[in-house]
């Protein structure tokens, strides 16, 4: 696999269609924030309802990946169409119950859907895409994160501004369906060569004793804590500095979501050139100079937007930067350590959360020290990734 650089016809046809699927599971996934308080006038509900709602999809954040895990016993292809069937059914039942419940229902079933189709999605990647081509092409998987949002955002909002909350969700049900369908005629069936076990427990285990894995995921783990500290109070942030309100935070959203997709087209460009690892250094570094910046930047509201933008694109480059290393790391377990790395990072997004309204309270600066720290621990880890597993990686 090393040896070759190329893609043939089918292998480009499946990696699209991928990530087109993932294009409207990150929309599902996106969605619910920019129009909770639409969901909450239309339910019925408390926003304190929701926030159970939104509890309970963090727990499907830690548990779904590992059902993912089957990848590396059951097949890719198994384990993506077992993602499609539930992002199906859990659409299928907000339509069929257009109440609470139904979207309880939606937004658990998608959200373990989307951890469940994700890590097996990598993994088929990581088994038939050259590693020094990997990291393009992750990148454009990963395109489709930032595309959900400043594309097909807009687009669900005219559905609902015109024919209410429920428009989107036949749409979604329909492309779900149409992917499962493709899906299921294109991927190759069968588990992957590589796979050494049969357990999914075993496979926990392998990548339990490898210090580069675990060294790896505690890298996932501390760069994401170290997003969350600021991206769960950046809207707060700009509102209290300059008393920005609805309109201008989606103009603000907008402009962080082209700061993903700059991230998305710079992993592109430079990851596979300079090294998974390199590239990886790099974003958290620049990450770490950029939210140092921020209180000198964030005096004025166009600053602050600009430092919110390079702190979302140094952010989104290090994350893509990290999916093809972590491909690499464990092959032998390779949909195992992808599910495992999904959880670690919910696990840090989870830490991030819990700090951030504290660390804010005491100014933007205290976030920004905090980012650091978790950055600087992020880069402790890679250094062991780099020592086991190779620089030029």
């Amino acid at each position: 696999m090393e040896g070759r650089t190329s893609l043939n016809r089918t292998l480009r046809f499946q990696i699209l269609a991928l990530a087109l699927t993932r294009l409207f599971i990150n929309t599902m996934f996106r969605m619910v924030y920019p129009f909770l308080g639409v969901f909450r006038d239309n339910l019925g509900v408390s926003l304190s309802q929701l926030s159970l709602t939104m509890t309970a999809r963090a727990v499907m954040s830690t548990v779904g990946p590992f059902i993912a895990a089957m990848a590396d016993q059951r097949g890719r292809k198994v384990v993506v169409g077992l993602g499609l069937v539930l992002f199906a059914a859990g659409v299928s039942l907000v339509i069929l119950l257009p109440n609470f419940l139904g979207f309880f229902l939606l937004v658990t079933l998608t959200m373990l859907s989307r951890n469940i189709f994700d890590p097996a999605m990598y993994a088929f990647i990581g088994d038939h895409v050259p590693y020094n081509r990997r990291g393009l092409v992750l990148a454009f998987t990963e395109l489709s994160w930032s595309m959900s949002f400043v594309i097909v955002m807009p687009i669900i909002g005219l559905l609902i501004a015109g024919q209410g909350w429920l428009a989107p969700f036949p749409w979604l049900l329909l492309f779900s369906l149409a992917a499962l369908v493709i899906l299921a005629r294109i991927l190759p069936g069968g588990p992957p060569t590589q796979s050494m076990r049969s357990n999914t427990w075993l496979n926990l285990g392998t990548v339990l004793r490898s210090a580069p894995a675990l060294a790896g995921l505690s890298v996932g783990l501390s760069f994401s804590a170290a997003n969350e500290v600021v991206n769960l109070v950046f809207g707060v942030w700009l509102e209290d500095s300059f008393g920005v309100k609805v309109a201008a935070l989606g103009a603000a959203s907008l402009v962080l979501g082209l700061a993903e997709l700059g991230g998305e087209f710079f992993v592109g460009g430079l990851t596979d050139r300079l090294g998974k690892v390199r590239s990886l250094a790099l974003g958290l570094m620049l990450n770490c100079v950029v939210v140092l910046a921020l209180p000198i930047l964030g005096r004025t509201l166009i600053g602050a937007v600009i430092g919110l933008f390079f702190f979302y694109l140094t952010f989104e480059f290090t994350i893509v930067s990290n999916l093809p290393l972590m491909t690499e790391v464990l092959p032998a377990a390779r949909a195992t350590l992808m599910a495992a790395s999904y959880a670690s990072m919910s696990i840090g997004r989870a830490m991030g959360a819990a700090l951030a309204s504290p660390l804010y309270s005491q100014g933007i600066l205290a976030s920004g020290i905090a980012t650091v720290a978790f950055n600087l621990l992020a880069l402790l880890a890679l250094r062991c990734v780099r020592l086991a597993f190779g620089a030029n990686r």
